[in-house]
């Protein structure tokens, strides 16, 4: 039985989750997929003198203990940009360390290449490569114009905005067409872009559905109803 904060979304033939925590799940494979999640965003912005409140990483990886406890997920993906620069995983403290190493024990990790992480991390667990195929799907950072059915990718951070009980409303959201999906960013301080950008235009020539991630819902809307700005 599917819950509030899920939604199915299906990517050429095959039937994921889309969670309302920004995780896309495939359930027959046991595996949680997660992108951008742009650990370490805060202590890198703190280094140019921008200063953030440190826990980013730590809200981050929370959310990720959770859902990997909650499905009983025995594989997990990073879509990449898993960390925010190539000196990330230098600067993680202990606890936060201690947390990541425990999302990857006793799990089959794949970490995909970002373009602020083009090289694996190190000290931590997972297989590193520049993307994945599994039975139909193709797990990869950027998505490709003209692609093959079954594309899965990051990159993008797509958000939407749309108007519903006379406001306006901006989410995190999975923009999907059946033919391909991207994620949103997983990351506390990852930022978006709107799927309305002309950078959507040419990798869902046909519409799509944007799943917004609500509170504790999952709320799909066509194209057609999703605003720009």
């Amino acid at each position: 039985m599917i819950r509030r904060d899920e939604a199915v979304l299906s990517v050429a033939g095959t039937e994921f989750l889309a969670t309302a925590d920004g995780a896309l799940v495939w359930l027959e494979e046991s595996l949680v997929v997660v992108s951008d999640l742009h650990l370490e965003k805060g202590s890198s912005f703190a280094e140019r003198r921008q200063l953030l409140p440190p826990y980013d990483t730590a809200a981050t990886l929370a959310r990720l203990v959770r859902l990997l406890a909650r499905f009983a997920a025995r594989r997990l993906i990073f879509l990449g940009d898993s960390f925010h620069d190539r000196r990330a995983d230098d600067r993680i403290v202990p606890h936060d360390r201690e947390a990541l190493s425990h999302c990857l024990h006793r799990r089959e990790v794949f970490w995909i290449a970002g373009n602020h992480d083009p090289h694996p991390p190190t000290g931590f667990a997972g297989t590193a490569t520049p993307e994945l195929a599994i039975g139909p799907v193709l797990f990869r950072h950027e998505p490709t114009e003209g692609a093959e059915p079954g594309e899965i990718a990051g990159h993008l951070h797509p958000v939407a905005r749309v108007a519903t009980r006379g406001r306006s409303l901006r989410r995190r959201c999975f923009a999907g067409d059946g033919r391909r999906a991207i994620l949103p960013a997983f990351g506390a301080y990852a930022g978006g872009l709107n799927v309305r950008d002309a950078a959507f235009a040419p990798l869902f020539p046909n519409g799509f559905t944007a799943h917004l991630m609500g509170d504790e819902r999952v709320f799909a809307f066509p194209r057609a109803r999703c605003l720009g700005g």
